[in-house]
């Protein structure tokens, strides 16, 4: 059985470990937690309870000050069990895959939580199980915002990539213009410069200089517009998004400490990357790149 075989079917607690970043998070988890419930699509699953078991497995972050011994300082255990008995009360459901979405959405609402491996499995279908496991990180979570109506919804950026040469452009201000119109706040980010760079012949240190010398770039952007500023942690880029502002993305900080980071140096990557993790409703490049594959997000070329 090859390692990738062995890891689909492993407990979600290995599964996390497997994918770790070199930083890995603190872990809480819930074993072989079975409960009886109606579901399913079929008409044989209605009128009658079945017997599901959930195994999820929480990256936390960790503590910002000692413990003290103070439960009001952790994620509790029960606040999985919880929030899985309260998706199972809202609603009959036909799918597991419904149920899985919603208990790890509940759960990332957590301050402490990072990223959540959710596995469900239907224990009375025959003899064996059937079932569905996701892993949900906390960044890929649209951020929300309250209407003027008083209704809560999801806010999807635009995400968009600007070459060396919208940098430069003559029109870059009418093409940023252009950009604002479209009503959504704008993520600008930027490549590597036109200009030599530090060759360390090191991978891990290499992607450093190349990742500071892409906020070299964001600087220089930031020096043609007003409007363009330079942003580095999610707390400002959550803030500007919330009021509707257009920011440039500096990488490093979010990259390196990202759980899920992406592995690629390369920008276009990078800004894929990003817009992913803020759920963007789409990424727009400016200027001739090669678009990676398999992209979640929609890619516009202007």
């Amino acid at each position: 059985m090859t390692s990738d075989i062995r890891l689909a079917f492993a407990h979600p607690e290995e599964r996390s470990v497997a994918s770790a970043s070199a930083d890995p998070r603190d872990r809480i988890s819930l074993r072989d937690h079975v409960v009886e419930v109606e579901i399913g699509a079929f008409q044989k699953e209605r009128g009658h309870t079945q017997r599901v078991m959930f195994n999820v497995v929480i990256e936390v972050r960790p503590a910002p000050a000692p413990l003290d011994d103070d439960v009001d300082k952790i994620l509790s255990y029960d606040r999985i069990t919880e929030a899985i008995a309260t998706e199972l009360a809202a609603e009959r459901l036909n799918l597991l895959e419904t149920l899985a979405e919603r208990v790890a959405e509940r759960i990332l609402a957590e301050p402490q939580a990072m990223r959540a491996f959710v596995r469900i499995e239907k224990l009375d279908i025959g003899p064996y199980k059937l079932g569905v496991e996701i892993v949900r990180s906390r960044a890929e979570a649209a951020l929300k915002v309250v209407g003027q109506d008083g209704q809560e919804a999801a806010l999807h950026p635009l995400v968009v990539y600007l070459d060396n040469a919208a940098i430069h452009a003559d029109d870059l201000s009418s093409r940023l213009d252009a950009l604002q119109a479209r009503g959504l706040p704008v993520i600008l980010t930027v490549g590597l410069p036109d200009m030599a760079r530090p060759q360390t012949g090191h991978k891990p240190t290499q992607r450093r200089v190349d990742m500071l010398a892409i906020e070299q770039n964001a600087w220089v952007l930031a020096a043609r517009d007003p409007r363009c500023v330079v942003m580095a942690t999610r707390t400002e880029i959550d803030w500007a998004v919330k009021r509707g502002q257009m920011m440039v993305w500096a990488p490093s900080k979010l990259v390196l400490d990202a759980v899920d980071g992406p592995h690629s140096r390369e920008p276009v990557a990078l800004a894929l990357w990003l817009a992913e993790t803020m759920a963007a409703e789409r990424l727009i490049v400016h200027g001739s790149v090669t678009l990676p594959a398999g992209s979640r997000v929609q890619v516009e070329t202007a």
